[in-house]
This record gives C-alpha cells, sequence and structure tokens, in this order.
C-alpha cells in the first residue's frame, strides 16, 4: 500500500476480489480505509467481504459509511438493505428501502426488494390493536437512531399490551442511549416485575449502574443476570468491566476468562482483559489479549487505539504511533481526522505548501507535541496551528514562524493538515529520534523579572502542582497537597502554588507553609504566562501528572514528577528518566494508590541536591 496510489489498491483489491481471493482483497481495502476511512467503495466491497466471511453484523457499518459518502449509489443501497433482510431485520429493511425511494434511487431489483419483503412480513402495515406492530416499529426506529420516535411507539405498544416486557426492555435501552439513566432503571425495572428471569434486563441495568457510579449495585445486577443464565459471556465481561474499574484487577481478569470460556470470540472480553493486564503493569500480556481481539475483529478501533498505548508505554513508538492513528477512527473519537483531499503521508514535498495543524485532547498534550510544528517548517512548509486563543500567548515563544488561528481555514487556501498528535507518527518517531532540543518554549522576560522581585531570594524555592483537570482521564495522577509537608521541612525551603483551580481551598487545610501568588496570576485570557514566569524564578518545580509537568519540561527546568503504578503512555515503564524532557526525573509508586514511597524518594533526593547546592 505504501508504493500505490489509493486507486492502484482498490483496482488491485477489486480484482482480488473477483479472483477468489477474499483475505487479500481485504487487506488491501483496510490498508486504503487506513488511509482513507470514509472511501465510499472500499468501505461498500469490505462489506461485501464480511457479509460473504459469514459476518453480516459487521458488514453494516461498512455499508452505512459508504451510503454516507454517496447517498445516490444504487448498489450501495441494493447491499445495505439484503443485508438487514438477511439479518431478519424487516422493517429496518423496509424503511431504508422507502429512504432510498424518496431519494428518487431507481434500480429495477428495488422492485424485487419490495416484493421480497411484503413476502416475508405481511404485517408491515400497524393495525390499532396491534402491540407487536408498534413493538417492531419502535425496534426499527430505534434502529434508525430515532429514539423519541421509538419510545412513543413502545409507549403504544404498552398501551395495548401493558404486561409487554420486551417493550420496557428496549425503550430502557433506548433511554440509556439518551443518557437519561433515571428512566431507564425505572424502564429495566417494569420488565423484570412482569418478567423476573430477563436476564438481559439485569445485565443492562448493571451497565447503567456502572454509569451512575453504583458499582457495588451494578455488580449485584450482574450476579443476577448470570444466576439466571450461567452461561451469559456479555454478563461477566461487563462485570469485568466494573472489577476493573474498581481496581481489582484479578478479580477482573477472571470474570473476562470466564467470558471467554463461554465464548472464546468475544473480542470486547479480550479487548477489556488488555485493558485490566495494562493496568497492572503487564504490558506484553496485555498486548497479547489485544491481538487476539483482533485477530477476532480486525477493524476494532477501541482496540487498536488501547494496544497502540501499551506498545507507546513499553518503548515501542514507532509501531504505537502507528496504531494510535486508529483513535481517529472509534466511535469517540477525540478529534475529527485530516479530510481525504488534505492527508499527508509523511512523504510528499512540502515546499512551499500550506500545512495546517490543529489541536487536540489536553494543554498538556499542546504544550507536548507542539515540538514538532518547526519540523513541517524544515520542510519547506508555511504552517498554520490552528489552536485555543488562550495559549496563543505561549506558543508565540516557540522558536518558529508558524501562524497561529482559532477557525479553520477554507479548503482552496491550504494544501495539507492533520490533527497535532498525528505529527510523531507522520515523522516516524521512535525512541532515538524524538525531538527533545530543551528549551523550546519561552518565558516572557518583563514577567520573569516582575515575579522575581515578588518572590523572595534567600530561600530555594520549589514551585509545585498537586491537581489536575478533574476528569476520569485524571484517575490516580493527581494527590492530596498535604503529602508536601515533609517537603516542607526541609531548611530553607520555600514551597509556591503553581496551582489554579477549584482546589485551590486545599491550601486552607494544610498546617505548612505555602507561598501562593494572588489572584492576578495568571489571569486574564492567557493561560500559563505567568507560570511560566515563576518557574523560570524556581530551584525546581515538583508535580503531578498535568501540563504544569509538561509546561516545566518544556521551559527546560528542573522537574521531578510524582507518577501514579501505571502511568500514561508517554512516561513509560520502569525507568526515571523521560526522552521528551531532559530536564525531568520521574518519580513512581511502587504499590497502586500509594504516594508515601514516592514522596520518601523525592525528600532523599531533595536533601542530595539541597547539598549539593550548598543551601
Amino acid at each position: 500500500m505504501a508504493k500505490l496510489t489509493i486507486n492502484q489498491a482498490l483496482q488491485q483489491a477489486v480484482d482480488a476480489h473477483k479472483a477468489g481471493h477474499a483475505h487479500k482483497a481485504h487487506r488491501l481495502y483496510a490498508a486504503i480505509l487506513k488511509v482513507q476511512p470514509k472511501h465510499p467503495d472500499a468501505n461498500h466491497n469490505t462489506g461485501l467481504l464480511t457479509v460473504g466471511f459469514g459476518r453480516i453484523e459487521l458488514a453494516l457499518p461498512f455499508f452505512k459509511t459508504a451510503l454516507e459518502a454517496n447517498p445516490s449509489n444504487a448498489q450501495f443501497w441494493y447491499s445495505h438493505i439484503v443485508a438487514l433482510i438477511k439479518m431478519e431485520r424487516l422493517i429496518d429493511a423496509k424503511v431504508s428501502l422507502d429512504q432510498a425511494k424518496s431519494k428518487g434511487i431507481k434500480g429495477a431489483d428495488f422492485d424485487q426488494l419490495e416484493q421480497r419483503l411484503n413476502e416475508a412480513n405481511k404485517a408491515l402495515s400497524i393495525t390499532p390493536n396491534d402491540a407487536d406492530g408498534y413493538y417492531n416499529m419502535g425496534l426499527a426506529l430505534q434502529n434508525q437512531g430515532k429514539l423519541e420516535e421509538a419510545i412513543e411507539t413502545y409507549n403504544k405498544a404498552l398501551a395495548i399490551k401493558p404486561d409487554y416486557a420486551d417493550a420496557f426492555y428496549n425503550m430502557g435501552i433506548a433511554l440509556q442511549v439518551q443518557n437519561k439513566l433515571k428512566e431507564a432503571i425505572e424502564a429495566y425495572n417494569k420488565a423484570l416485575a412482569i418478567k423476573p428471569d430477563y436476564a438481559k434486563a439485569y445485565s443492562n441495568m448493571g451497565i447503567v449502574l456502572q454509569n451512575q457510579g453504583k458499582l457495588e449495585e451494578a455488580i449485584k445486577a450482574y450476579n443476577k443476570a448470570i444466576t439466571i443464565k450461567p452461561d451469559y459471556a456479555e454478563a461477566y465481561s461487563n462485570m469485568g468491566i466494573v472489577l476493573n474499574e474498581q481496581g481489582k484487577m484479578k478479580e477482573a481478569i477472571k470474570a473476562y476468562s470466564k467470558a471467554l470460556a463461554i465464548k472464546p470470540d468475544n473480542a470486547d472480553a479480550y479487548n477489556n482483559m488488555g485493558l485490566a493486564l495494562q493496568n497492572q503493569g503487564k504490558l506484553e500480556e496485555a498486548i497479547k489479549a489485544y491481538n487476539k481481539a483482533l485477530a477476532i475483529k480486525p477493524d476494532y478501533a477501541e482496540t487498536h487505539h488501547n494496544l497502540s498505548l501499551a506498545l507507546l508505554s513499553n518503548g515501542r513508538l514507532k509501531e504505537g504511533l502507528e496504531e494510535y492513528e486508529w483513535r481517529l477512527r472509534k466511535k469517540e473519537r477525540p478529534v475529527d481526522p485530516a479530510r481525504a483531499n488534505f492527508i499527508w503521508d509523511g512523504k510528499q514535498s512540502l515546499k512551499n505548501k500550506h500545512f495546517v495543524a490543529y489541536e487536540e485532547q489536553g494543554l498538556g498534550d499542546i504544550i507536548q507535541f507542539c515540538r514538532y510544528l518547526p519540523l513541517l517548517e524544515q520542510k519547506g512548509a508555511n504552517v498554520t496551528f490552528k489552536v485555543k486563543p488562550a495559549l496563543h500567548g505561549l506558543l508565540q515563544t516557540l522558536d518558529s514562524d508558524v501562524t497561529l488561528g482559532t477557525t479553520y481555514l477554507d479548503e482552496k487556501q491550504i494544501d495539507f493538515e492533520t490533527p497535532l498528535m498525528s505529527l510523531p507518527h507522520l515523522f516516524k518517531t521512535h525512541l532515538k529520534i524524538i525531538p527533545s532540543t530543551i528549551p523550546y518554549l519561552y518565558a516572557d522576560h518583563n514577567r520573569t523579572k516582575t515575579w522575581g522581585e515578588r518572590l523572595r531570594t534567600d530561600r530555594f524555592k520549589i514551585g509545585i502542582c498537586w491537581q489536575g483537570s478533574k476528569t476520569k482521564v485524571d484517575v490516580g495522577r493527581s494527590f492530596p497537597l498535604s503529602l508536601f509537608e515533609g517537603i516542607s521541612k526541609a531548611p530553607n525551603v520555600e514551597l509556591i502554588s503553581l496551582y489554579k483551580g477549584e482546589d485551590e481551598r486545599q491550601a486552607e487545610e494544610i498546617n505548612f507553609e505555602l507561598t501562593t501568588l494572588g489572584a492576578d496570576f495568571d489571569f486574564g485570557d492567557d493561560a500559563f504566562l505567568d507560570t511560566a514566569a515563576v518557574m523560570m524564578n524556581c530551584d525546581l518545580i515538583i508535580t503531578s501528572d498535568t501540563a504544569v509537568a509538561h509546561l516545566a519540561g518544556a521551559l527546560g527546568c528542573q522537574t521531578w514528577v510524582a507518577l501514579k503504578h501505571v502511568p500514561d503512555w508517554r512516561w513509560m515503564l520502569d525507568r526515571s528518566d523521560s526522552p521528551w524532557y531532559s530536564t525531568m526525573t520521574l518519580y513512581r509508586q511502587k504499590i497502586p494508590g500509594e504516594w508515601a514511597c514516592v514522596f520518601n524518594a523525592i525528600i532523599r533526593d531533595l536533601r542530595i541536591l539541597m547539598d549539593q547546592r550548598g543551601q
């Protein structure tokens, strides 16, 4: 694929398909979709191959993507409708056929399809007292994503047949998808009141309870589902997710193993087992689990992404960054991929080309990976970086002529584009060629001088941060401010808070001295300008895994980062240095959740450092 154009690869795939070489054709189509995920012909033909492999349910997303890309193609509609008929989703097929006709799509085969549908299901038109008809129509609407209409239709079925457990159950699913969790629980409970042995209702209720953070109740729901249906692989797999979230990794792996003993082709269970192993730091075992999931479901974007994180954590950057591109194909992707006409493959000449990179993910990610923007310039590109205005002041110090913008440019104005975190892959980064010139960002001289005059000059100044953004991603990365008490007792030390946010109130609850910088610290529209200036006046930065760590590293400050047992991929495992930041030292938990050993090591090394500096 690397030496072929898209059209050449497509022709080879079509020829292989016609010649009966299905697996070769599948590999070629997969290579095309990696570059152009929405390529209509590659998606449609992959769908046909998938049907041929006997996995009709997996073919539907490919047909749907093909239709989204080319909604006027009669063959795409035909293949989609035939797949629905084969799955006996007759009302869905009828809805799709009606949609095709309403769009003016014509084809002699459509009349044959309609006749086939009418013969297969004479009850497509609903009579006033037909509860089953309303129920089936509700399912069709739900499969079309029309959730409010589906719920309304289920209520019509229930008005006719109040003890219709399946209607309550599927209404619960529709409410769950809408994130109406309380209402979903009520619907599942009504289904269970009618049908106490409804294992699926217990299992789905477990998912809702998990989403509500009621983990123990979720496990009870899964156990009830398994008691009713001992071979319920999905319930075991979902229970494993909850146990994993509780930090009970061994129990989680046992649950996944039971799911796989029942259903060996359960890609979800292998994927989730990989996550549990990865959370234990067992990266090689996690990688094996992910590969087993991908052997079952080759296009499983979530697993490809999880595999990338395991590889990256293991220091296998080149492989990991290639897999990391699958983040752009996840259902909940962090950023949109580059548009098909503007993809740079890392080889095309950039001389005098306008290249637009755009931000993704958190502030720390932007600070870490903006180092790649000058590399585009070195290849001759005129670079625009679309990024939130709050970071413009800081990023203007980048040693480059990058133009900072806030909006997407007109297609006629650009040649190439990419999300920021694809640049390491495009530059084929591995451990030995990480662009690590430090510093690559700089503090404003006047601000640095001003803050220097406000701070005491006769103390060993340590800038500290203990908290990042309060999101699910931050779990385990932050720690209490009180852990700095031992450091505060070192002679001649001044602790200076670099944290700005809702947890500043922790400073009111400690029993040691902490310098806070007042309301004017980083006040206004610009982020981190004062933080950078204060850092340059500090002798040392000690921080949790947050954007403050990346800023300190980018500025070239001596920085010590306290990390959880299995940290974010960029810190890897089992090393005290960072290939991304030459002035950084990493301190790691030996036991999950145990910070005492981390801070004991920091205090020990602080004494050595202060002795060396004659403090």
